[in-house]
């Protein structure tokens, strides 16, 4: 990060890291066969003092204490809290194009190695060159939550999501179809959704959650990856502390902090949804970081 980053990020440091490399940091850091492969969880159950996990394989696991860090369609937070999550009003489509030099050039020379966040008519469209080669792209409208469906739209079709977009995105550039008419690109549907910043829970004694599962979020702040993070090492410190009596007591505390951590994130995103996707969401990005039309 050069001091120009550190400017518009108003005094931040805030480097960025692509998600595989990251990943593979952080498992590099483990003892070997900490991460059992090729276990694709499927249902638990109570049994004595623990939990009896059950995968896809076949294959059945105890645990005197479970945490679910399954993501934003956690198949184990139903059995911590029935808070359903909120439609945000806005609804994303995501792609990932591999080689992106070869099948999407102009979009890359144009990012130059960096991103590239476009605004109009409350229209986003943002995507950004990875380490890899690779390029993710998404683009993002405020739509009633089944707009797609209920309008016939399958994106596995290149032709209708091209389509779709140069109706819904009438403004735009058509240099922006190359990513949606592109032969090497999959989009995903991806409607936004978050949980209530007021919500709580009992806690349990052997079961909690952290990142997604207990506190989705859209990404338009870049908070959650950030949030999910300070969860492990915040719970981390609360199960191996000496001032808690129980497990209970130490999830207690860890689970009101990291709810009150995860609903000031989630504000601030919501906040930045709104702005992201105003019909005068250009002039409030340049403001933000302090740039004109002419930067």
């Amino acid at each position: 990060m050069d001091d120009h980053d550190r400017e518009i990020g108003k005094g931040e440091d805030r480097p960025e890291i692509d998600r595989g490399p990251l990943r593979d940091i952080l498992l590099n850091s483990l003892k070997p066969d900490t991460v059992i492969w090729d276990s694709q969880f499927v249902s638990m159950e109570s049994h004595q003092d623990g939990w009896y996990l059950n995968f896809k394989n076949g294959t059945t696991t105890y645990a005197d204490l479970v945490i679910a860090a399954d993501g934003a369609n956690s198949k184990i937070r139903p059995l911590i809290s029935t808070i359903k999550p909120i439609y945000s009003g806005i609804t994303l489509i995501e792609g990932n194009i591999y080689d992106a030099a070869i099948h999407a050039p102009k979009l890359v020379e144009f990012a130059k190695d960096g991103k590239v966040m476009a605004f109009g008519q409350g229209q986003f469209v943002g995507y950004g060159s990875k380490g890899d080669g690779s390029i993710m792209f998404v683009a993002s409208f405020k739509c009633p939550e089944h707009w797609f469906k209920e309008n016939g739209i399958d994106l596995k079709d290149k032709q209708q999501a091209d389509q779709w977009f140069r109706q819904e995105f009438v403004e735009w550039s058509t240099a922006w179809s190359e990513f949606f008419r592109n032969e090497h690109v999959q989009l995903i549907l991806r409607p936004q959704y978050y949980f209530p910043l007021d919500q709580s829970w009992e806690a349990n004694h052997n079961l909690t959650m952290i990142g997604d599962a207990a506190h989705r979020m859209p990404p338009f702040a870049g908070e959650g990856a950030n949030v999910a993070m300070q969860d492990a090492f915040e719970l981390a410190s609360c199960l191996t502390s000496d001032k808690f009596s129980d497990l209970k007591s130490a999830i207690a505390f860890f689970e009101a902090d990291m709810i009150k951590r995860g609903a000031e994130a989630t504000a601030d995103t919501l906040k930045n949804s709104e702005i992201m996707h105003a019909n005068n969401a250009l002039e409030q990005m340049l403001t933000f970081f302090n740039l004109t039309h002419e930067d």
